[in-house]
């Protein structure tokens, strides 16, 4: 290629076509608090049933390799997190969703929905006169209300109003492999988390701290899996435990203490965790520790915030819960066309850490 005539020449990429047979996939790519969420445009069809634990259900069974090539390497990496956003189950809500990790489907993600939430309104398929106003969507773990704050076209804070959330179990104790006997609160917030104190572990959660606090996270969910049964009061599909989160003092002091979660398949939250700090609001509210209304701050590993706060007591099966409401920021980072060449070997997805 001639040296003057090489700008020109390599732009002819932009509008080259890959050959018939190759499926492709758009998708438009955020992240909230440092944590990614990609959001799945077109190109997959969308899972059937006739709600979201069902079409959850049917993603896993019929769908699952669109999962692992968007999410895994070489399109992806071992801490990916996506999202399909469906039609509506309910007739008030606006759009239904289901999100997807390294492992499989989760019944809920509060990063997930300020991210999208974030999407749909930026890219006007949410409008623009919707901004301020409840929005309904319909998740795995049950209805999410959210409300996203619009200035000039660019969303600056959504939050969210959450399903129930409580403490499962008060100061419980597991044998850990390579640990010995932990000290744990089980909670739900969207999803089951065993919360630990990281200081008990001598950890800080910075970032540095990376591998060991994936290797202390999946010893001690798999630790607490095999002692303990779980049961979600209404949903039998929920009624496992998505992973691990410790707490330790924040870093800020205007923050209250820092999260950091593993979740699935040894997958570190690069955020505060939507859920997880669901289910700490719960729990300082049943050790009353926190009061109605009273909000607090919750950083992640990387020193991103989450607010949260209770903004009601309820009694959910036989627990006494809280709806929790969580807020954040999230921002849109690009959108691509990934295309799934059947002849690829290795295109079906693989993960390496």
């Amino acid at each position: 290629m001639e040296k003057h005539r090489f700008p020109a020449a390599l732009a002819r990429a932009i509008g080259w076509q890959p050959r018939a047979g190759v499926e492709r996939v758009t998708v438009l790519d955020a992240h909230t608090g440092g944590e990614p969420l990609r959001i799945l445009l077109a190109g997959m069809p969308l899972p059937e049933g006739n709600s979201v634990l069902s079409r959850r259900r049917d993603a896993r069974d019929r769908l699952d390799h669109y999962r692992r090539a968007l999410m895994w390497e070489p399109r992806g990496h071992a801490d990916m997190y996506g999202c399909i956003v469906l039609p509506p189950d309910t007739a008030d809500a606006h759009f239904g969703v289901l999100f997807l990790h390294n492992e499989g489907y989760s019944s809920m993600c509060g990063h997930g929905i300020i991210a999208v939430v974030t999407a749909l309104f930026e890219t006007g398929v949410l409008p623009a006169e919707l901004a301020g106003q409840e929005i309904h969507i319909d998740a795995p773990a049950g209805r999410i209300v959210a409300v996203a704050d619009v200035h000039a076209g660019r969303v600056t804070q959504v939050r969210f109003r959450n399903v129930p959330s409580f403490l499962a179990l008060r100061d419980a104790v597991a044998e850990v492999p390579g640990v010995g006997t932990l000290r744990f609160d089980l909670a739900f917030g969207g999803a089951f988390y065993a919360y630990v104190d990281a200081t008990t572990l001598g950890l800080a959660l910075l970032p540095g701290e990376y591998r060991r606090i994936i290797e202390l996270g999946s010893a001690i969910k798999q630790a607490v899996m095999a002692q303990f049964a779980l049961e979600h009061p209404s949903e039998p599909d929920l009624s496992f435990l998505y992973g691990t989160i410790f707490v330790a003092p924040a870093q800020d002091p205007a923050n209250h203490s820092r999260n950091c979660c593993v979740f699935a398949d040894g997958e570190v939250d690069r955020s505060p965790t939507g859920t997880g700090v669901s289910g700490r609001a719960a729990i300082h509210v049943a050790r009353g520790e926190l009061g109605i209304g009273e909000e607090i701050r919750i950083e992640s590993l990387l020193g991103s915030v989450f607010g949260v706060r209770a903004v009601e007591r309820l009694r959910f099966g036989t627990h006494e819960a809280i709806v929790p409401e969580v807020s954040g920021r999230a921002a849109l980072t690009g959108r691509s066309e990934f295309w799934l060449d059947p002849e690829d070997t290795l295109g079906g997805g693989f993960l390496l850490r």
